[in-house]
């Protein structure tokens, strides 16, 4: 008999970023496993990175529907039209430069007003039009899977209509805890409303699950409960079409966005004492940010008349082409460093680097999530933002086997971390 389940997302291609990857793979590799997987998604969603590259990734097998969505974005970028700006940033836009009047206003808003998101104006629509499509099509499982949590609060209702469907609820960030909710100036009041819908859904879901071992604890705390722990991966399809080429640079590279809590300051003033004190390192390196980044950091990088020359910002590139830039990489850099709870942080991107082959270079909590898997695989390590003498050391050490011809570590990655294991897990939790 054929196993059916229904994953509830907001992210789905073309949306790009990282939001969208990590159920786009489930569904990837869930029908090998005898699993028939139904999406449900919005048809006009508001999001930030569009790639078209990853429909190719999107499963035949799967059937994916479309239902409208209403946000109050649109009234947001119209009343700000109507005030001469050209182009107004969301009030969720975390990588805009200095808030207007009109933006920290709009902020406060969508912190405070629209909870837990603005995606809560699709929650009663979908759940009616779910409700009959699970019925009709004898659906047994169902997957929730955010933020936004709104996603969270469809699986609340469904369950509460259709008490003998499972349901599986995926947290890959924090709820009442994330750190976002201080960016979005979230009052004790609007903080109350989310602990009490998250309450309400760690309750009800049959199953737990998030992406790291301290959001793990934290959830488990919060609930009660057991909370599994299946964290990102990587896909061996995407780390095929690396080609690795010795670049005539010491390429340092960041992948994804650098946003008003991400802090690679620490990391570049290294960088910029190395470059004054050795001709020969300064002659060869070139640092890339691919991806979104805050123009206050970005400003200070093209105005600094050292780091200037040796930095470059690609912004978002299509994720066929992202896969194919890493290949002449040599230093892969990661910054947790100003996170709130930075020791929980544990990125998608993260596995794909460790996938790469290529050593990681961490700045951020050394005792964290992250610090343990790039010590458990081997691939770099973590190290705190003011340790400067040991981020030199680490830096040298990877432009001393660079140059050496032996920056690669040509070594095959655990599959213990490949999309394809992490989906016989979570196919596991669906029985």
């Amino acid at each position: 008999m054929e196993k059916k389940v229904l994953i509830i997302t907001y992210y789905w291609p073309p949306s790009g970023g990282s939001g969208v990857q990590r159920w786009l793979k489930f569904v990837k590799y869930l029908p090998e496993l005898g699993w028939h997987p139904y999406v449900l998604t919005p048809e006009n969603p508001s999001f930030a990175i569009r790639d078209e590259s990853l429909l190719a990734d999107v499963n035949p097998a799967a059937d994916v529907f479309r239902l409208p969505i209403w946000e109050p974005y649109d009234i947001f970028l119209r009343l700000s039209s109507l005030g001469g700006t050209k182009r107004a940033a969301k009030p969720t836009d975390l990588v805009g430069g200095k808030r207007s009047l009109f933006q920290t206003i709009a902020t406060w808003i969508r912190g405070n007003l629209f909870l837990p998101d603005p995606r809560r104006f699709w929650v009663r629509p979908a759940s009616k039009f779910l409700e009959g499509f699970i019925r009709d099509n004898q659906i047994g499982v169902m997957v929730t899977t955010g933020p936004p949590h709104s996603m969270h609060l469809i699986g609340a209702r469904l369950k509460k209509k259709i008490p003998s469907i499972r349901w599986i609820a995926d947290f890959r960030d924090p709820w009442s805890q994330w750190g976002l909710l201080d960016s979005l100036m979230a009052g004790a009041w609007a903080r109350a409303i989310h602990r009490r819908l998250e309450a309400k859904v760690l309750r009800s879901a049959d199953v737990l699950v998030t992406v790291t071992p301290f959001y793990a604890r934290q959830f488990a705390q919060l609930s009660g409960r057991f909370v599994h722990m299946i964290p990102n991966g990587y896909d061996e399809d995407d780390v095929k079409r690396i080609r690795y080429v010795k670049s005539p640079k010491f390429i340092i590279r960041h992948v994804g966005i650098v946003n008003e809590r991400c802090n690679p300051r620490p990391f570049m003033d290294v960088l910029r004492n190395l470059v004054k004190a050795q001709p020969s390192f300064a002659n060869d390196l070139k640092v890339e940010f691919i991806g979104e980044v805050h123009p206050a950091f970005r400003s200070e990088i093209e105005t600094d008349n050292i780091l200037a020359q040796h930095t470059v910002f690609s912004g978002n590139i299509p994720r066929d082409a992202l896969m194919e830039r890493y290949g002449d990489s040599a230093l892969l850099l990661l910054v947790l460093h100003g996170y709130r709870d930075a020791e929980g942080y544990m990125p998608g991107k993260l596995f794909e680097y460790i996938a790469s082959g290529f050593p990681v270079i961490g700045i951020g909590p050394p005792d964290g999530d992250s610090a343990a898997l790039l010590k458990e695989t081997g691939a770099g390590t973590m190290i705190g933002a003011d340790d400067v003498q040991a981020i030199e050391r680490y830096v040298l050490d990877a432009y001393d086997a660079w140059k050496n011809g032996k920056g690669l570590r040509n070594e095959t990655p655990s599959t213990q971390y490949s999309r394809r294991e992490l989906t016989k897990k979570m196919a596991a939790l669906l029985e």
